[in-house]
């Protein structure tokens, strides 16, 4: 068989465990984590460190929202028995990369990665993902082609796949919502702050051998966490759906 064909038949299947299989990064931060140190004499450059990875994690998050609050619904969904595109987006981020999704999941990973400040953390974790979803991503792209044809081809050949080019931003064919955002994205802040509140009571505990976290980590988390529940609830009730005929198409609008 082929490489490419081989490449994205295993691609194919782990497209359908692309939102967990990342996880095992989890162990790869585990143990950089027991190498963690403090800033000498530092507390200031220490909190710096944080808000910078942080800061990170946050802006993948971002790109995810400015994304998904511009698609239909049964586009760049959380869908894993199968792949599912009515239309392909080719607007908005679309327009500067193929895979927005998965490059703003490359820096929600990569923060997290930086925090331990251990070298090859990062670099293991950055490495890991992108392997990870070049696989996924050519799994997508055989059933974007087989799907959509020379619409794809067209598109395919002026978009990146992964790293955006800025110059061919074009504004997305539909209007932004955030009824769409907080429906598909709820978890994602939720996800961020548990992770970042463990990492900071592990740190604590590994360099003063007690359990301790900042005041700013136990509010973030706790926000979150309310704001997951209220969300998952209202999702749950439908109240964070559409109001039909909402959403006017303004143009032709596919998904990638």
């Amino acid at each position: 068989m082929p490489l490419v064909d081989e490449m994205e038949r295993s691609g194919a299947r782990l497209f359908r465990w692309r939102s967990y299989i990342p996880l095992v990064l989890v162990v790869v931060v585990a143990i950089a984590l027991t190498q963690f140190t403090f800033p000498r004499g530092s507390h200031a450059l220490d909190i710096a460190w944080d808000a910078l990875c942080l800061c990170v994690s946050l802006s993948g998050l971002a790109i995810r929202a400015i994304t998904v609050g511009h698609v239909s619904d049964r586009t760049s969904g959380r869908n894993t028995k199968k792949q599912i595109a009515d239309e392909l987006n080719t607007t908005g981020m679309y327009s500067i990369v193929r895979h927005p999704l998965y490059f703003a999941n490359f820096w929600i990973w990569f923060g997290i990665a930086l925090f331990p400040r251990v070298w090859w953390c990062a670099c293991i974790v950055a490495l890991g993902t992108l392997v990870f979803y070049e696989r996924v991503m050519l799994a997508e792209e055989r059933f974007l082609r087989e799907r959509f044809g020379d619409t794809f081809v067209q598109w395919a050949n002026r978009t990146p796949a992964f790293w955006p080019r800025l110059r061919d931003w074009r504004p997305s064919s539909r209007p932004f919502s955030i009824r769409m955002v907080l429906r598909r994205e709820y978890s994602g802040l939720f996800a961020i702050a548990s992770a970042f509140s463990v990492l900071e009571i592990a740190s604590h505990y590994i360099v003063e051998d007690r359990l301790h976290i900042e005041p700013f980590w136990a509010a973030f988390f706790g926000v979150s966490l309310a704001a997951y529940v209220t969300l998952r609830t209202l999702k749950k009730k439908g109240l964070l759906d559409e109001p039909h005929g909402t959403r006017t198409e303004l143009g032709t609008q596919t998904k990638a």
